[in-house]
Order: structure tokens, then C-alpha cells, then sequence
């Protein structure tokens, strides 16, 4: 089961280049609708559908997908439901968030993705450790190298995520968190990375993702101590956007996802990929890269209906175009 993560970061470089690719679409069939990849990027491509077949063999129940219609079409689910096991992630989930994630980065209709719950009090408790302690270490390690190049899949994704949380984030569900663009959580929700007291270390993202959001310091006191933080620290951290009164948080979430929603698709695209991108790069090369991104707004239809709706006075109608 290959990794994506070098799939993902040669595609992040790749896409600085190249004005019309977006993150990760090497990997789906669409591919002769882009620009050719390179030669190291088609490697890449090749290692992962060699092992991805080994984990997308069929689909799985614990993650379902829900697409909204309507007003609300361009809004997607994903929808964790694996009640006996408190959502925590094993080999069958992490195949259905694989492929769900995938479906969702070949659907051009696709403009904002929510991940949530549909276990009540917690939104994933992690990794499955029953079903670890029946790997071999090789299996724990190709397993764990699978789950973090899904979250880095995830945060690639040309469109916002937001992470809707009721109840327990811990370990790699509070990894997978991270990932999103957007974290809103309800009031009795709980965050902790307790690998240490495993004697591990986070390792689908957490060592990385966390300090970059947080704070080095912040994020080095959860991590090597294991502490548990509520929601009210969490928001104070920057961990979180919002924490809502409990059970209200999918009606936040849904709130924010209707208004992007409502923006031009293809500037919230470039946006993303301008903060995205622009945030690892010097000052110079970012200010260039938001240059790019905003000329590629310059001659779309969407830029035109966005002036006259301005003009007449009404909501505008965006395609995407």
C-alpha cells in the first residue's frame, strides 16, 4: 500500500509551476484534462496505484457519503460511522476514506467538503489499536504511512474542508482534524494526541500540522505530555475556529459550507492554493504565486457575473466558469 505523500508533495511543486494543475489529480482518471506530468511524477503515480489497489478493493460501511442537492448542491458528507469502535480508524475504514476522498477529487461539481460524525459523543478515536496489536511491525508501518498520506490527500484537496466535531478527537482523528482547512466543534468536545503514553509519536501528520497551527510550544506540551484539552482551550489555541453550544456544530459547519458555497468556485480554489503554498515560501515568491493565481481569475465568466450582480444589484449565479 503506497504512500501519497510523495505523490502530494511532487504535485504541490508541480502545481507552483504549472498555472492549470491542481493538487493530487494525477491520481485520478482525469488526468489528460491537465497538464502532463513529469516523469518522476508518473513514478510516483505508479508506486501508489500499486498499492492502492491492495486497499480499494471494495468499498467500505463505516464511511458514507453524502452529497447535497438544490441550493446546497456542491456541498459534500463524509460521514464516519463505525459505532462499535468509536469511529476508530482500522484497514476498513481507511480504505473507505480513500476512496471517498478520491471520488470527491474527481467530482468537478464538488465545492466544499464537510467530514463529521455519525457516532454520537465522538468524532474518531483514533487508530484501531485491536487491530494493531495483530500487525507485524512492516504492517504498522506501511499502515501508518497509508493513513498520513491520506491526510495529506485530504489538505491537498483543491476545495475547503471542514472538520465537524461533536465529542472525542484523539490521536489520528484529531490528525486527520488537522488536515481540514476549517475546525468547528461543539462545547463537550475533547482533544488529545496520547501516542507518547503508547510509546510512539504521532505519525499520520500530528508532529507536523499541530505546531505549524498552534504553536511550537503548544504543540510540544500536548504531544509529550498526552494532555486532554476541552473545547474552550482548544479555541484559545487556535486549535479550533468556532466551538458552538453542544450538538450544534454540524449547523455551524453547514453554515460555513453554504457560504463558500455561495463564492466563486474557482477563486476559493486559488485561494486556498495561495495560502496553501504561498505560507511555505518566502515573502518574494509568495507575493509571485498570488499573482499567478489572481491573473488565472482575470478572464473567467465568473469575474464578469460577479461585476454585474454588483452592478444590478442581486445575488450572483457562479459556475464555475
Amino acid at each position: 500500500m503506497a504512500t501519497l505523500t510523495a505523490v502530494a508533495r511532487s504535485l504541490r511543486h508541480h502545481s507552483v509551476k504549472k498555472s492549470n494543475s491542481y493538487l493530487c489529480h494525477q491520481l485520478l482518471d482525469q488526468a489528460k484534462s491537465y497538464h502532463p506530468v513529469s516523469t518522476s511524477d508518473n513514478c510516483s503515480f505508479h508506486r501508489y496505484q500499486s498499492r492502492r489497489n491492495l486497499i480499494l478493493q471494495s468499498t467500505s460501511e463505516s464511511v458514507k457519503l453524502h452529497r447535497f442537492s438544490d441550493t446546497d448542491s456542491g456541498i459534500i458528507e463524509v460521514n464516519l460511522d463505525r459505532p462499535e469502535a468509536k469511529n476508530a480508524i482500522g484497514k476498513d475504514m481507511l480504505r473507505g476514506l480513500q476512496h471517498n476522498f478520491e471520488a470527491i477529487q474527481k467530482d468537478r461539481s464538488a465545492k466544499v467538503v464537510m467530514i463529521r460524525s455519525s457516532v454520537p459523543k465522538v468524532f474518531c478515536s483514533g487508530a484501531d489499536l485491536k487491530e494493531r496489536r495483530t500487525m507485524k511491525p512492516l504492517e504498522v508501518q506501511s499502515f501508518v504511512n497509508s493513513l498520513r498520506s491520506l491526510f495529506s490527500f485530504i489538505e491537498a484537496l483543491h476545495i475547503p474542508t471542514i472538520a465537524v466535531i461533536e465529542g472525542a478527537a484523539v490521536g489520528g482523528g484529531l490528525e486527520m482534524a488537522l488536515s481540514c482547512d476549517l475546525r468547528i466543534c461543539g462545547e463537550d468536545s475533547v482533544f488529545r494526541m496520547p501516542e507518547t503514553g503508547l510509546a510512539i509519536i504521532p505519525g499520520a501528520g500530528g508532529t507536523q500540522r499541530l505546531p505549524r497551527l498552534i504553536g511550537k510550544s503548544h504543540a510540544k506540551e500536548l504531544i509529550f505530555t498526552g494532555r486532554r484539552i476541552g473545547a474552550t482551550e482548544a479555541m484559545s489555541m487556535g486549535l479550533v475556529n468556532y466551538s458552538v453550544p453542544a450538538g450544534e456544530a454540524h449547523f455551524k459547519g453547514l453554515e460555513i459550507a453554504r457560504d463558500i458555497n455561495q463564492k466563486g468556485p474557482i477563486a476559493v480554489r486559488m485561494a486556498k492554493r495561495a495560502i496553501n503554498e504561498g505560507i511555505e515560501m518566502d515573502m518574494e515568491s509568495a507575493l509571485a504565486l498570488e499573482e499567478e493565481c489572481y491573473e488565472r481569475l482575470l478572464n473567467t465568466k465568473d469575474r464578469l457575473e460577479g461585476l454585474a450582480a454588483f452592478a444590478e444589484k442581486r445575488r450572483p449565479i457562479y459556475k464555475g466558469e
